[in-house]
C-alpha cells in the first residue's frame, strides 16, 4: 500500500532534513526521484547514496524562490523519468528571528518568499504535469507553529507556515475532480541541521513541549510523507496532517 514503483517524485529541500529522509525513502519504495535544494555537493551525495541502494534520482541545485528552477525541476522528471506523480515541497527555512518590531521588511521578505512564495512557485508548475499522469499527491511541509501554537519571536516563519494551509485547502478544492490529492504535513520539533535547539537547555525546553517528551528524527516525518504520497492515503486531501509528537495537544 505504501509502494511508490513506478512513481515519479520531487523532493525539495533534498540535501539534509526531513528532505533528505524523504527521497531516499521514496526511492527505497520505488519511485524516481528528483533532488532539488541550494547546496551541490549535498544533493550528488544523496543522489548517490539512492544509486548505491538500487534506486533511481537526479539532482539540480537551485533557489526554490527563483520560478525558473522551479519549471526546470519539473522539465527534469519529465526528460529523466517521463512525468511527475509526486511533488514534495518541503524547503524552507527557519528565519530571522524575534520581536516582530526588530525584524527587517527584509528578513520578512525572505522568510515569506522561502516558504510560501517558492512552494506557489512549486506547485505552479507541478499541477499540469501532475494533471498530465492523471492525477498525484502534492504535499507541502507546513508546522504546528502559527496553526496551533504561537511561539514568540517566529512571526515571519508562522505567517509563512501557515499560509501553505490556507494554499492547500485552496489547491485540494480545485485540483481534486483532477485527480490531485493536496496535504500539508505538519511536523513537531525535529533533529535536523536546521534545528534551532542548539544547546542541551533549548533541546531539554523543546522536547518539554512535546506529549512524547522528545523531538523526532527526521526518518520518522519521512514516514508521514510517504504516506501522503502512497495511495495509501487516496482519501485523504484538504489536511493539515500533524506528526507532532502531540505538542499540539500537550499542555504540561
Amino acid at each position: 500500500m505504501f509502494e511508490l514503483t513506478d512513481k515519479v517524485a520531487i523532493v525539495t529541500g533534498a540535501s539534509s532534513g526531513i528532505g533528505r529522509a524523504a527521497a531516499k525513502l521514496f526511492a527505497e519504495h520505488g519511485a524516481s526521484v528528483v533532488l532539488a535544494a541550494r547546496r551541490r555537493d549535498e544533493l550528488e551525495s544523496v543522489a548517490a547514496e539512492i544509486a548505491e541502494a538500487g534506486g533511481s534520482a537526479r539532482a539540480l541545485a537551485g533557489d526554490v524562490r527563483d520560478e525558473a528552477y522551479a519549471k526546470a525541476l519539473v522539465e527534469l522528471a519529465t526528460d529523466a523519468f517521463g512525468g511527475l506523480d509526486i511533488a514534495f515541497n518541503n524547503a524552507a527555512t527557519v528565519g530571522a528571528m524575534g520581536p516582530i518590531s526588530e525584524l527587517s521588511a527584509d528578513d520578512w521578505r525572505n522568510t515569506l518568499e522561502t516558504n510560501l512564495t517558492g512552494a506557489f512557485l512549486g506547485a505552479k508548475h507541478q499541477i499540469p504535469a501532475l494533471v498530465e499522469r492523471g492525477g498525484g499527491s502534492l504535499i507541502f511541509t507546513s508546522t504546528f507553529v502559527g496553526h496551533t501554537v504561537g511561539m514568540p519571536g517566529m512571526a515571519a516563519y508562522a505567517a509563512s507556515k501557515a499560509g501553505l494551509i490556507g494554499l492547500t485547502q485552496v489547491l485540494a478544492a480545485e485540483y481534486g475532480p483532477k485527480g490531485i490529492r493536496v496535504n500539508a504535513l505538519l511536523p513537531g520539533g525535529t533533529d535536523t541541521p536546521s534545528a534551532t535547539f542548539k544547546t542541551p537547555e533549548t533541546r531539554s525546553f523543546v522536547e518539554g513541549l512535546h506529549a512524547l517528551k522528545r523531538v523526532a528524527q527526521p526518518e520518522e516525518i519521512a514516514r508521514s510523507a510517504l504516506y501522503l504520497a502512497s495511495d495509501a492515503s487516496s482519501f485523504t486531501t484538504g489536511a493539515a496532517l500533524f506528526a507532532d509528537g502531540g505538542v499540539s495537544i500537550n499542555r504540561t
